[in-house]
């Protein structure tokens, strides 16, 4: 646990930073509002794990993103990746004004699939996510309120992006709970080319 891999090597981020909100769709599927700044919450490099599990004191909900990894200051891969959530504690908490960590920062509460060297123009990135053969998610950088280079810009306006950190994007409509036995594969494509793949099967 901990570790991502990039170019067949392992390295542990000191943070996996994840933007929420950044695709209108899913907004609109969360019955949320729009947010007047980009939305930032972190989780810890013990939240990274190999497993997909579906219940973790309560059912998960899976949404896939767009992950970048830092190196030298600038974008030096790209994956895709789950981010999984306690749904209905996360309610909780956002009703009582209380932040989101014990809904995002749990034991393997963000998978990752290999990381990839970053093409030079990441405006044609997108994702695919299936569960059992049935395309649930699909997104990409036309389709984000804040792009890749947007949302470092806005990072590095108050925190230090050391080399080895994830950056998850946000996630497309499509959201939904994780079935015990299901099979889940990720997908990360530059316009119609396959970059990066992962598949898990949730227990």
């Amino acid at each position: 646990m901990g570790c991502i891999q990039f170019k067949g090597a392992s390295q542990r981020p000191s943070k996996v930073v994840c933007v929420g909100k950044n695709y209108l769709e899913h907004i609109k599927e969360m019955h949320g509002d729009t947010p007047e700044q980009m939305v930032v919450f972190c989780k810890p490099p013990s939240a990274i794990g190999n497993h997909l599990y579906s219940v973790a004191g309560e059912t998960l909900h899976y949404e896939c993103e767009i992950c970048l990894l830092i190196g030298d200051q600038q974008v030096a891969g790209v994956g895709v990746g789950l981010d999984l959530t306690k749904r209905e504690l996360q309610s909780r908490l956002k009703k009582a004004g209380l932040p989101w960590e014990r809904s995002k920062a749990f034991n393997s509460a963000a998978l990752f699939s290999p990381f990839v060297p970053a093409p030079k123009n990441l405006t044609g990135l997108s994702l695919e996510l299936l569960v059992d053969g049935s395309r649930r998610q699909l997104g990409g950088v036309m389709d984000m309120l804040y792009p890749p280079m947007q949302i470092l810009s806005e990072l590095t306006t108050f925190m230090n992006l050391e080399s080895g950190d994830v950056v998850m994007t946000g996630t497309p409509s499509g959201v939904g709970p994780v079935v015990a036995g299901a099979h889940f594969e990720a997908r990360l494509f530059d316009q119609t080319k396959l970059l990066t793949e992962m598949a898990w099967v949730a227990q």
